[in-house]
């Protein structure tokens, strides 16, 4: 399944993604946690910004 997700995201002329992964402190351990998405290559900044 994911080949085809993958092949999906490649077409000519279609949007192009960006898989981002920002790192966060867990409020209850206060350890570090990673949150991992695939994001518009457009909406990155906005992305990495958010608390």
């Amino acid at each position: 399944m994911a080949k085809k997700v993958v092949a999906t995201l490649k077409k000519e002329g279609g949007i192009s993604y960006s898989r981002v992964i920002r790192m966060e402190r867990s409020p209850k351990t206060g350890a570090y946690v990673f949150k991992e998405a695939v994001v518009e290559s457009t909406n990155v900044k906005d992305f990495l910004s958010k608390k």
